[in-house]
């Protein structure tokens, strides 16, 4: 039912959620703000008048010609800082958020987009890559930043918001789930002989909604000051899939073709998650609404 909600869901026009009167002043930051969603969501900000917006990206060099490229679409400049930050290390992403507390003042939004799609084993920080990049280390980034996004709340009478990207492609994966549950759950994902390499990428995005759920749960914005959402973009025409092998890039081609978003339309979605406010807190939002009435029990 949900994959048919979705496919439905596809074709819907979505509205823009933001504007000038909703950035002026304020400071975003994005990872993997150099391609895909993150690339134009940064473009919506910095066009509704953001102060700063930051690209916190693994390549440098591709970071700077996204930038380039919002100044030139955009006819602003001095707005967009490219920062780098590897999801694959716990160092590279402790040793980012210790650089940008420092560094800025305020943030009003921090959404961790980075993510990783592939069907080819390999480890990273002793876990099996997909699933560190996308669960482990996307948590572990926006727990470490909790502490500033609660001083900013406090510092500025604001309600800065922390946001996820999700997919509701993770309900297909229970199954895959549910392999894991007896035992320690994160070293039953990291068994090779038992990874369905397939459904990983559907998988991590299940594991990671629970994640966030919890973590939601267990920072209550009554008590923080900050607002913690997961969006489910859809199915959008951008890089993800790039390190995937030959016949899930067909696979995920095919469906491009039939039913993607855009990019850009894809980012709505996203500006949704910034702007939804306390309602939206620890639920899923999908076609800029809130939809946990799709969530499977």
């Amino acid at each position: 039912m949900v994959m048919l909600r979705l496919t439905a869901e596809q074709y819907c026009k979505l509205p823009i959620l933001i504007d000038e009167e909703t950035c002026i002043g304020k400071t975003y930051v994005i990872t993997g703000g150099n391609s895909g969603l993150g690339l134009e969501t940064a473009r919506h900000l910095v066009a509704a008048s953001a102060e700063c917006v930051v690209l916190a990206v693994r390549n440098l060099k591709a970071g700077e010609v996204a930038k380039n490229d919002i100044e030139k679409t955009t006819g602003r400049k001095g707005v967009v800082q490219v920062r780098h930050i590897d999801m694959s290390s716990y160092a590279s992403v402790q040793s980012f958020v210790n650089k940008i507390t420092a560094e800025l003042d305020r943030i009003d939004g921090f959404i961790c987009n980075a993510g990783l799609m592939t069907d080819a084993w390999s480890q990273s920080e002793g876990m099996e890559t997909s699933m560190f990049v996308n669960v482990i280390s996307t948590v572990f980034l926006g727990v470490l930043m909790m502490p500033k996004l609660k001083e900013c709340a406090s510092k500025f009478n604001i309600k800065p918001t922390l946001v996820f990207i999700v997919s509701v492609l993770g309900y297909i994966a229970k199954g895959e789930m549910d392999k894991s549950r007896n035992g320690v759950i994160f070293d039953n994902l990291n068994d090779q002989k038992r990874a369905n390499m397939d459904q990983r990428y559907a998988l991590t995005k299940l594991v990671e909604e629970c994640a966030v759920r919890q973590f939601a749960a267990l920072c209550p914005v009554e008590r923080t000051g900050v607002v913690i959402t997961m969006v489910a973009p859809g199915l959008c025409t951008t890089g993800l899939g790039r390190d995937a092998r030959t016949f899930t890039k067909i696979m995920h081609e095919a469906l491009r073709v039939m039913m993607a978003r855009t990019a850009e339309e894809g980012s709505r979605t996203i500006l949704h998650g910034l702007v939804v406010g306390e309602e939206g807190h620890g639920k899923l939002l999908s076609g800029c609404k809130i939809k946990e009435f799709w969530v499977p029990t």
